[in-house]
């Protein structure tokens, strides 16, 4: 069993560990949590945050305590699941570019500042770009997403949302130089490019584990899957997903989600049955299709 695992942050940690019925079962956060050299009160002051923020509620106590999730906090994983699907769809084949560019403009009144952010943060983390403060693009048929976001946020009154076929800013007007300067081609490829560096070996080596009916410690096998879920999303987190069209080939995103699905696959079948963290959700998608 590889035994590397770099530190991740506590609360991402727990976070990701909720199970997909929505519990937690504190005895198996704790060890997983040790594998990475966390401490148990480090473990039970996040805990204590979460539920104070109404994230997390509390049967029991010590490590025989179950937590479950909130409706907000499985409000909050949809939302991130529905962008993962943007990914999928992506890595498809037969599913080229439309050649439309999504526009999607706001002028929120400062009474609403703290609604106005939050909706600025969600294009930008469904791959949008701004232009302009008000002023952001997609390259993504996601029109009715944002009117059902705006419409949550109770700010649908103030939006304007337009497709065309053609996009200039400033004189450019060439899709791929418009798509290097609008968003990071560039750092996104060097993120991905790091993380297939780091993890190349991994699926191989858990696939010779299934091959030679290996039983791993789960507590580590649990830990070293939730380290490249962790670092496969801080890289993807900031990922577009634009189309190919658009990226320079090859694309590095396209080798770290295979790497990424191989290593979910092999994890999952060396756990057997199992209960899955909500993490590794995510990456369920891309499993079943062979991305």
């Amino acid at each position: 069993m590889p035994n590397s695992t770099s530190p991740i942050p506590t609360r991402a940690l727990v976070v990701g560990m909720v199970r997909e019925d929505g519990t937690l079962p504190a005895g198996e956060l704790f060890d997983v949590a040790e594998a990475y050299g966390l401490t148990a009160e480090q473990v039970r002051s996040c805990l204590r945050r979460l539920v104070a923020e109404g994230m997390l509620t509390r049967d029991g106590s010590g490590r025989s305590a179950t937590y479950r999730s909130t409706s907000g906090a499985r409000s909050e994983l949809e939302r991130q699941l529905r962008r993962s699907q943007v990914a999928r769809n992506q890595d498809d084949a037969g599913r080229g570019w439309d050649r439309r560019w999504r526009l999607v403009a706001f002028t929120i009144p400062e009474s609403k500042r703290a609604v106005r952010d939050d909706l600025r943060v969600w294009l930008l983390r469904m791959g949008a770009a701004a232009i302009h403060s008000g002023l952001y693009v997609s390259t993504h048929p996601f029109l009715p997403l944002v009117d059902e976001e705006a419409t949550r946020l109770g700010v649908g009154e103030y939006l304007v949302a337009a497709e065309s076929d053609e996009l200039v800013v400033g004189s450019e007007r060439d899709p791929r130089r418009l798509a290097a300067s609008l968003w990071p081609v560039a750092d996104l490829a060097s993120g991905y490019n790091g993380f297939v560096d780091a993890f190349a070996a991994l699926p191989e080596d858990l696939e010779k584990m299934l091959s030679r009916h290996e039983r791993p410690d789960e507590a580590e096998l649990l830990a070293q899957m939730m380290t490249v879920g962790m670092r496969f999303a801080e890289v993807s987190l900031h990922d577009p997903f634009l189309p190919p069209e658009l990226l320079p080939r090859p694309w590095p995103g396209r080798t770290a989600r295979q790497l990424m699905a191989r290593v979910h696959r092999a994890g999952s079948l060396l756990r057997g049955d199992a209960q899955r963290p909500n993490l590794f959700r995510v990456f369920d998608e891309a499993a079943r299709h062979g991305i």
